[in-house]
């Protein structure tokens, strides 16, 4: 049971912050969807469905002392791995891409559950070193090896943006423990060859367009890059104060692909304008200093790491997924969390604001 001192230290900023944010997805998605022929439950019914069982994990989450996930950290990393390997071997193809494992009853996405695991393992790495001076290139080496397998192992399903957002996450945590200026030079100078290996022998060829259609949209309108043109069109036709809750014409009139969730920002952007997107920026980026905050207050180190990770997580999913909708990144297929609609991707994100609440409300324990 969970003790009733902790019901007195809950984040009630973060809770509301989060809420504030499923519930406007929850309007953009029944916006977005109107003009779909649906068979069964709508998608916004489904939404507040993975929502509600997200805030229930969550919440078993706070129930449970945090430091038990440092106690488990390589036998979860351990068994994500033979998933992601499982995958790979007997997964669900859909859409070009092999990324879901049937276990009967569900599917599962291990890349996703990876997001959180390689959190978890490194902050029980990084929890056990210390360095005044920071990480030289010899002590990144082992936490490089433990990032490089999954990234691999997703790279190949393939799934791009979640290798990269597990990549980032992860380099997002070394720069938080610190690192040398002699390390981050080495590591650009080694990072900038390893572009072209993995544009020449990894990038299949539809993610190779999505690169080059980053550079150049116009050079396949009705193609590949048909999908970042009507974004951008649908950004830009918001204007001001946007044209109205299911006004939007490239959203009712379905020029703008899966509006509903990897572009579900733009319909929002269409709909409400400058001022709404300015709103929801603003909301999500109080989200993430709040976030860092929950990191600065810990009082212990494991749990600062913790806190770290999964402000890294939503911090990187929110920049790409904006970034991505007017142009300014690739296109991969990165959702928005808590506003995209999506069951793997709710939970996923769910599960961080369960373990940033456990973080916060036991503050004062350790």
């Amino acid at each position: 049971m969970i003790d009733r001192r902790l019901l007195t230290n809950i984040d009630w900023m973060l809770a509301c912050l989060v809420l504030a944010i499923c519930l406007l997805g929850i309007l953009n998605i029944y916006s977005a969807t109107t003009s779909y022929k649906i068979i069964g439950s709508p998608f916004y019914i489904k939404q507040i469905y993975w929502m509600t069982f997200g805030i229930g994990i969550a919440l078993v989450l706070c129930t449970i002392d945090y430091h038990l996930l440092e106690d488990f950290s390589f036998w979860m990393y351990g068994f994500i791995l033979v998933l992601l390997v499982a995958v790979l071997i007997f997964g669900r193809r859909s859409m070009g891409a092999t990324r879901w494992l049937n276990l009967g009853l569900f599917n599962v996405q291990p890349s996703e559950l990876m997001k959180l695991v390689i959190i978890i393992t490194f902050a029980r790495f990084f929890n056990n070193y210390h360095s005044a001076g920071g990480m030289s290139v010899k002590d990144v080496l082992p936490p490089l090896g433990i990032l490089a397998v999954p990234v691999i192992l997703i790279m190949k399903q393939p799934d791009l943006g979640t290798a990269t957002l597990v990549a980032l996450i992860a380099i997002s945590m070394m720069f938080y423990v610190g690192l040398r200026w002699s390390t981050v030079v080495s590591f650009v100078l080694v990072t900038i060859p390893m572009f072209w290996v993995g544009w020449t022998y990894f990038l299949h060829p539809y993610q190779k367009n999505r690169v080059l259609d980053f550079i150049n949209p116009e050079r396949s309108r009705l193609g590949s890059g048909y999908h970042i043109i009507q974004s951008k069109i649908a950004v830009g036709s918001g204007g001001l104060a946007g044209k109205g809750f299911i006004k939007g014409t490239q959203t009712q009139l379905r020029f703008l692909p899966e509006q509903h969730t990897d572009f579900a920002f733009s319909v929002f952007a269409e709909e409400w304008g400058f001022v709404g997107c300015l709103v929801l920026i603003v909301i999500y980026l109080s989200l993430v200093l709040w976030g860092l905050n929950i990191a600065r207050r810990c009082n212990d180190r494991f749990g600062s790491l913790l806190a770290m990770g999964v402000t890294a997580m939503l911090f990187w999913h929110i920049v790409i997924n904006m970034g991505m909708v007017i142009g300014m990144f690739p296109v991969v297929g990165v959702p928005m969390p808590f506003f995209s609609y999506g069951g793997t991707s709710m939970i996923t994100s769910m599960v961080g604001i369960g373990i940033l609440q456990n973080i916060s409300m036991r503050r004062f324990m350790f």
